[in-house]
């Protein structure tokens, strides 16, 4: 039973990936909820957070698997709502930036951080994220339906997390354990580049 539903997970992360590669189509503005759920995806700094969210639920297991990704997701509701009334949150560009290199290191070390403290990190992090997408939203585009989008995409995203954070560990305990870890560390590199703008 275990092994079905850790099959199935996987290969619901797997389908993600044809999103990915058509993240930046050059169509021209979209709205609604295509819009919303083509902003997270067109991004290396989203896109890297929020998979990321995904392995460090997959780390962490059992009520963490639903219950990161969830706290990440609903609190990037909350900036998003923020973004679209135009209430500020200072440094949203930065804390985006500090969300790969913070979440790739929590990996790369493989903190086992307790529950509580993994969700208030994600969602700390969510904020910015949110607020970012919440901005951008266009002019004549629902809030209701663009968030909407966001928000499918940013799930998605983790599951596509999850789901590598399994792929990986079928190289076995040790080994997957350290690939894992190595991915967040390239996770964090990247988050630095982005902070230093060389990314």
């Amino acid at each position: 039973m275990r092994h079905t539903a850790r099959t199935a997970l996987a290969v619901a992360a797997f389908s993600v990936l044809p999103q990915l590669a058509f993240a930046h189509t050059g169509a021209g503005a979209v709205h609604g909820f295509d819009a919303g759920f083509a902003h997270p995806m067109g991004g290396l700094d989203h896109l890297l957070a929020m998979v990321t969210v995904g392995v460090f639920a997959f780390q962490l297991g059992g009520r963490a698997l639903w219950a990161v990704p969830l706290s990440f997701v609903a609190l990037m509701a909350v900036g998003g709502a923020l973004g679209v009334g135009g209430i500020d949150l200072p440094f949203v560009e930065l804390g985006i930036a500090l969300s790969v290199v913070v979440l790739g290191a929590v990996v790369a070390l493989g903190l086992k951080a307790p529950l509580a403290l993994a969700m208030g990190l994600v969602g700390f992090f969510a904020l910015f994220h949110g607020h970012a997408h919440g901005t951008e939203m266009p002019m004549d585009a629902s809030g209701f339906t663009y968030g909407l989008g966001f928000m499918t995409a940013t799930a998605l995203l983790h599951v596509a997390g999850l789901g590598l954070g399994m792929a990986i560990g079928r190289f076995g305990e040790t080994h997957g354990a350290r690939y894992v870890r190595g991915a967040g560390a390239a996770v964090a590199l990247a988050g630095i580049g982005l902070v230093t703008g060389i990314l």
